[in-house]
Order: structure tokens, then sequence, then C-alpha cells
């Protein structure tokens, strides 16, 4: 009686494992990324979208340090995001501060140009195909769990998010630094009044967002081929974690990322045709419900 339904024929386990494996690889990534937004957008009240182009420039120091200096990957997990930060924070003194006080339009479409611009160069000068960057020796290879195998950088890369995000967390929400951000953004004047440097809180806090998205492309490079659309391929999806976690959320940003990710690998699974817009299928249902993200704050 029931003869008119579609079939659906379960995948086999090990398939299964796999699609989930590469679902929790794509969310630690929209975790890390997502993480940067969130923290940017809650202390800096400003849409980020130049965050794409910052992973994108974390992977491609990687890569130059390797192929012209000669510097491994351990190294470039440290010395790149301390260079796109760095840049980040030029980036926040000459453009980013004069448009604090306007409309969140303004700052969108600034640091949108901005992606443009960097996109751009990159593409000018190595195109748009992408760079190998080989696996560090240490961790080539993989584990038998008995029910798949498990490669040993995608495990790496998983404890490594959770690490900085929960690091990051940690930051925010327990320490004194973290208390004074997030007063600085309540009540900027009182904090300045206090004796702490307010502009220069926001200048380090812009490029601590820039290196968190920097050092996700570090992780990202020997999974993903360098290149210089790698950015913008994740960034929108990486907006629609965000705001289905709920804007300026540590806590919604980390969760979501991750979840999201496992939800879009299931759905590779069981409905492939819809792995694409899944996630953005779930940010409008979440948009109907809880316009302000799960755990966002309501104006």
């Amino acid at each position: 009686m029931l003869s008119f339904l579609p079939h659906i024929a379960l995948p086999p386990t090990p398939a299964l494992f796999a699609q989930l494996l590469i679902g929790l690889i794509n969310g630690a990534f929209y975790a890390m990324l997502s993480l940067g937004l969130a923290v940017i957008f809650g202390m800096l009240n400003i849409i980020n979208f130049t965050h794409g182009a910052q992973y994108m420039l974390g992977a491609f120091c990687a890569w130059l340090a390797l192929n012209y200096l000669g510097i491994g990957y351990w190294p470039a997990l440290i010395l790149a995001p301390i260079v796109v930060a760095a840049a980040g924070m030029v980036l926040e003194r000459l453009f980013l501060r004069h448009v604090y006080k306007l409309d969140h339009l303004y700052g969108l479409l600034l640091t949108f140009g901005l992606a443009l611009i960097i996109e751009g160069l990159f593409r000018q000068y190595y195109g748009s195909s992408g760079q190998p960057y080989s696996i560090p020796d240490g961790l080539t290879g993989a584990r038998n769990l008995g029910f798949m195998f498990l490669p040993n950088y995608r495990a790496w890369v998983i404890v490594a998010s959770l690490a900085v995000c929960f690091g990051t967390w940690f930051l925010i929400e327990r320490t004194r630094l973290g208390a004074y951000l997030r007063a600085a953004t309540e009540n900027p004047t009182l904090v300045q009044a206090f004796g702490i440097n307010v502009p220069r809180m926001v200048t380090l806090t812009y490029g601590f967002g820039a290196g968190l998205a920097a050092l996700a492309g570090v992780l990202a490079a020997p999974i993903y081929q360098v290149s210089p659309l790698m950015g913008s391929d994740i960034i929108v999806v990486v907006f629609a974690v965000v705001v289905i976690g709920g804007m300026g959320s540590i806590v919604g940003a980390v969760l979501s990322g991750f979840v999201l990710g496992l939800v879009e690998g299931l759905t590779k699974v069981f409905y492939p045709e819809a792995s694409n817009t899944v996630i953005f299928v779930v940010m409008a249902v979440v948009l109907l419900v809880k316009p302000a993200g799960f755990f966002g704050r309501t104006a």
C-alpha cells in the first residue's frame, strides 16, 4: 500500500562513517572561522567579510613560507597567524575604525570590497588553480579504528580546532582581559575612564580574529589546495553558521559549526542533492523561529 513512497537505501557503514568524518572536518573549519567572526562582531560590532580572505592569506603564508623560505608546517602554524593578524590590525587602523559608528551595512560593504581586492591580487599573481601543500611527516598515515580508517592529519585538525575554540571561549568568558573586552563593547567611555586604552584593545581584538582565520587557513592547507578562491568558497557558509548560532555568540559559533558540519555530512549520505543547500535551509528555518539565532541576544 505504501509502495509509491521512494525507497531510501541505507548506505554501508564505512561510507556513513567516512561522510561523518568529512562533516566533522568541515565543521571544525566552520567552527574556527565562525568563532573569529563572532569575536569581531561581538567586540567591534562589525560584519567582517574580509574573514574569508584572511583565511586564504593564512594558507598562502604557509605555502609561501615553505616554498620560498623553507619554513615548514609547524613554524607556519605560529608565523602565519601573526603575519595575518598584523596585516588585519593595519586594515583596522586605516579603514575599519572610520565605520564603527555607522550602520552595519557600511562595514559590510567596506570589508567585502577589501576582500575582493585581496582575492583579486592573489588571483592576478597565482591564478585560480590550487597549489598543493603536503601533510607534515609526523601526521601522515592513518589509524585503523575497526569500523573505519582515520587519517592522522584529520584527527589532528579536529583536536586542534577544539583546543582553539575552547581556549578562545575561556579567554573571553573567564579571564580579566575578556571581562575588559566585554565591558568595552557595552560602555567604552566608562572602560576608558579606568585607564584602559579602548582603541588599542579594539585593534588587538580585530587582529586576534584575523589570526584565528589565518590559523584555520594553515590547518586547511594540507587538506584543500591553497587557492585564492578558497576563502570566497567557504565564507558564505560560515556566515550562515554564525547567523544560526547567534551573531556575536562564542558558544553558538562553535556548537553550530560542528553540528552543521555533521548535518552536511549526513545529508551527503542520504540526500546528496541537498548537501550544498541544507545549511541555508536550516538558517531560513532558524530565522523564522528564532531570528536572533540559538544563542544570540535579542535587541
